[in-house]
């Protein structure tokens, strides 16, 4: 039986305003000027630059109407003082000055540099090939990864064609040109795994010299043991020494295992990370600034908000006259919340800072990474009094630059753990101590999870093998057996 009954439920809904900000939260310095540069060109009512006087000159009353009768209730909601008249208006809703302690100009670096895509395609114009073979052989550079490798299936690749570029192919004519593609340069690229890559590139090196011949048999034949480091049984199914077997793991070692990456590193190499907070050091005191340097002045257009003082003050307000002053107003609207969510991001950001400044002052004041304190997103959510969603939007994305390199903030933060002393330390300081005893390791005899164990006891960590393999692995450090070296 249906019965209708009423509910009372209690909803939290964020503002188009706090949706905003939350947005802007997220962006780090450079994304933020882009995402700027979107607002300018999309609302008129958004200026850059600033004013040249302090106020807006002439404020207009809302009520100065003769003929009231005309007005529809949404212009009467209009309050025409509000865009008009600077002195009742904080500072920030119509200008923003979004320039940090530096006032110097910097600039990302601009790349000249091409995408490995790009200069497959330039070499494979450079090959005498027919009008759809090319176009078959582009469709497969194009289904590249960024690595270099091939990781779709031929078949799924021949309904692509079929189907997008209503090109009729098939397996063989594919293989053919995917073999063009693995002779191009960088040597690697178009393999369609680890294998398949160093075996395109081993087979370009002299072939006349016994450890690039024994190089080519082990990844040919013994590829799965070479990649577990099994090297007594690589040398006994070859028959070679130390010496010989160690030379043709030595040239295998040359080999690049992402080769579309020797492209894209120069571009990669050639980019920055803009820090969004600058850490100093005065007088043994942390003084922390913004870097927005490349984000613009913002002001509200002069122009729209004279808009609304000429309508106030028009006696004949026509319907078009109406409806244009609704467009100007949902403009400014626009502006002002949007110059009020940039700087509410500053302040929230400098808030954020601050705290963390504050909390591992030891650590910002020597720079020694075993001063850093045991530190989680609540902690620095109660000191700014914000959501720790809102603390986590600021960390996992912004970046300070300090005297001791540019950090991302959330790497400050870390989980505690107990000494057997008792003492409360930071995670971040058993994953540095447990770095340094791999780094002192002999490569012969690298040390297996079971003695780090050990030996951080011996230190005063008690943790478990389990922890330290969390930890290892957090460190993109392999097990043992891959550390060992012959």
């Amino acid at each position: 039986m249906l019965k209708q009954t009423l509910q009372q439920k209690m909803l939290q809904k964020l503002s188009p305003q706090q949706i905003q900000l939350m947005k802007l939260l997220q962006l780090p310095t450079v994304a933020l000027e882009q995402r700027i540069k979107e607002e300018l060109e999309i609302n008129p009512a958004l200026d850059e630059g600033k004013d040249e006087d302090d106020t807006v000159q002439d404020s207009i009353d809302s009520n100065d109407y003769d003929d009231d009768s005309q007005v529809s209730e949404a212009e009467k909601e209009f309050d025409y003082y509000e865009y008009s008249n600077d002195d009742d208006t904080p500072d920030y809703k119509l200008y923003a000055n979004n320039k940090g302690k530096d006032e110097e100009t910097h600039q990302m670096p601009v790349t000249g540099g091409v995408t490995f895509h790009e200069v497959l395609e330039a070499q494979l114009r450079l090959t005498p090939l027919g009008e759809n073979k090319m176009n078959v052989a582009k469709h497969l550079i194009g289904s590249l990864d960024d690595s270099g490798y091939l990781r779709r299936e031929l078949s799924a690749i021949i309904d692509d064609l079929a189907f997008t570029q209503n090109i009729t192919t098939n397996l063989n004519e594919l293989q053919d040109a995917l073999a063009i593609i693995q002779q191009l340069d960088p040597p690697g690229v178009g393999a369609r795994n680890l294998q398949e890559c160093l075996l395109l590139q081993i087979k370009r090196k002299d072939n006349k010299k016994p450890s690039v011949i024994l190089a080519r048999e082990i990844l040919q034949e013994k590829f799965e043991e070479f990649t577990k480091k099994h090297f007594d049984k690589i040398s006994k199914y070859f028959n070679a020494s130390a010496s010989e077997l160690k030379d043709a793991i030595a040239e295998i070692l040359k080999l690049n295992p992402k080769p579309g990456n020797s492209i894209g590193e120069v571009s990669k190499s050639a980019m920055q990370i803009v820090p969004d907070y600058l850490l100093t050091i005065e007088e043994d005191e942390i003084v922390i600034s913004m870097n927005s340097r490349n984000a613009p002045e913002l002001k509200i257009s002069r122009t729209y908000a004279n808009m609304l003082e000429d309508y106030s003050r028009s006696k004949e307000k026509s319907k078009s006259q109406r409806d244009a002053v609704m467009f100007v107003k949902q403009k400014l609207d626009a502006a002002k919340w949007f110059i009020d969510a940039i700087q509410q991001r500053q302040n929230t950001l400098l808030y954020t800072m601050e705290a963390i400044a504050s909390y591992q002052k030891e650590y910002f004041l020597e720079g020694d990474e075993t001063k850093l304190k045991p530190m989680i997103l609540k902690d620095i959510a109660d000191i700014v009094g914000l959501d720790i969603s809102t603390v986590s939007r600021v960390v996992n994305s912004k970046y300070v630059q300090t005297p001791y390199g540019t950090f991302l903030l959330k790497s400050f933060f870390s989980e505690s753990l107990s000494t057997d002393s008792g003492e409360e330390v930071s995670t971040r300081e058993v994953k540095k101590i447990l770095q340094e005893e791999i780094g002192k390791e002999s490569k012969k005899k690298p040390l297996t999870d079971d003695h780090l164990a050990k030996v951080l006891k011996q230190k005063g960590y008690n943790i478990a093998r389990r922890t330290v393999a969390k930890y290892r692995e957090q460190l993109d450090i392999p097990v043992a057996r891959m550390r060992k070296e012959l």
